[in-house]
């Protein structure tokens, strides 16, 4: 069995872990910081909506000469400051996106493009998008999204209970705040990849969440019938037992993405992937981080509000205590007994015997009688 399987398998049996539920307050403080700074990031920079969500043209060229660069600067000349994105195409040719062009002005800024990059007119290809299409996309998303919340939350209440499926909406929205925040930090485009993108981490942020769940569920059935582990304790447990599953399902569905979003945006250039990768990749990081570090301690936290929950919490205690006192006083009495009863029974010698059965007898006088 190799290391991690060995690990794991310690995990599940409970013989080594560590204190997730101990150390919430250093993860939520940790959340805390990031959805802040996404929060900000957010307000500040806004996030750059490509022109199916806020209107323009897309101008696709043949094989060129002309750079990126380039064709970025003429196209934002020719279109009066407007700003472009171009993305460099397989065959050598370029997409040229410019937001906020009508019908009107996209056929000047054909002509002049057409100039500036030394190719025929009629060879540089139109797209017009409407911004209410872009809105329209945008209004269904929010409301897939809506529907998608609450079915969870339904779902989550009848299979475990209220306080689980508010620490999973609760852990849903710190996915998505975190990954919203990271397109605003890096300025990537948002586009209708980009939605998509975003409800499918959800999908995967909340099986890992579930998984847990469900094992929380098992391991604390009959719980206030014993007097041996606290509330708290258990979901520790629950986590470690998942722990390495969690590890293994989010590492190879990073993997792939990690592929389209590095090597294929950065190495080769293909640029339209980046903007359903970034949102993949960030969120299946956040949702695996969430899953531990927030959505179990968030139960365990809920839960210990009980009343049944606190009285199984002193018992524990007080149970605990008496067994370190009874094992003190064990360990007293061990080291005030004679060192000669260490180890076991006094050996009765000849200096040892009752004063009694000597008595009256003196030493042999050595005389036959």
């Amino acid at each position: 069995m190799s290391k991690l399987g060995n690990l794991g398998a310690r995990l599940y049996r409970g013989e080594v872990g560590y204190d997730f539920i101990g150390k919430r307050k250093i993860w939520y403080g940790i959340s805390i910081l990031i959805t802040i700074t996404a929060i900000v990031g957010l307000a500040v920079r806004g996030l750059n909506f490509g022109i199916e969500f806020s209107g323009g043209a897309v101008f696709t060229t043949p094989k060129t000469s002309i750079s990126a660069s380039q064709a970025q600067h003429h196209a934002e000349s020719a279109s009066g400051g407007h700003q472009a994105v171009v993305q460099e195409l397989g065959g050598g040719g370029l997409r040229i996106q410019i937001s906020g062009l009508d019908t009107k002005q996209s056929v000047p800024v054909q002509e002049e493009l057409a100039k500036d990059l030394n190719i025929p007119v009629k060879d540089v290809n139109t797209q017009l998008v409407g911004p209410s299409w872009g809105e329209e996309i945008a209004n269904k998303a929010w409301l897939g999204l809506g529907i998608f919340m609450v079915l969870v939350v339904l779902y989550l209440a009848i299979a475990f209970e209220w306080r689980m499926a508010l620490a999973a909406l609760i852990a849903l929205i710190h996915d998505l705040t975190i990954t919203v925040g990271v397109y605003a930090l890096v300025g990537f485009e948002v586009t209708p990849g980009t939605v998509i993108g975003l409800l499918t981490i959800l999908g995967y942020s909340l099986y890992d969440t579930v998984v847990v769940f469900d094992s929380l569920k098992e391991a604390s059935k009959d719980l206030t019938k014993q007097n041996r582990f606290t509330y708290s304790e258990i979901a520790n447990r629950s986590i470690n037992s998942t722990l390495v599953r969690s590890i293994n399902t989010t590492v190879v569905a990073l993997l792939p993405v990690a592929g389209l979003l590095f090597v294929g945006g950065g190495f080769l250039g293909a640029g339209m992937l980046n903007d359903i990768s970034l949102a993949l990749f960030v969120g299946l990081a956040a949702g695996a981080y969430s899953s531990i570090f927030i959505a179990t301690p968030l139960v365990a936290d809920l839960k210990n509000r009980e009343p049944q929950i606190k009285a199984l919490a002193k018992r524990v205690k007080a149970k605990r205590a008496a067994a370190a006192a009874k094992e003190a006083s064990q360990e007293d009495t061990e080291d005030s007994a004679p060192a000669d009863a260490e180890d076991g029974a006094a050996v009765v010698g000849p200096r040892q015997q009752p004063a009694s059965r000597n008595r009256g007898r003196g030493r042999p006088s050595g005389k036959r009688r």
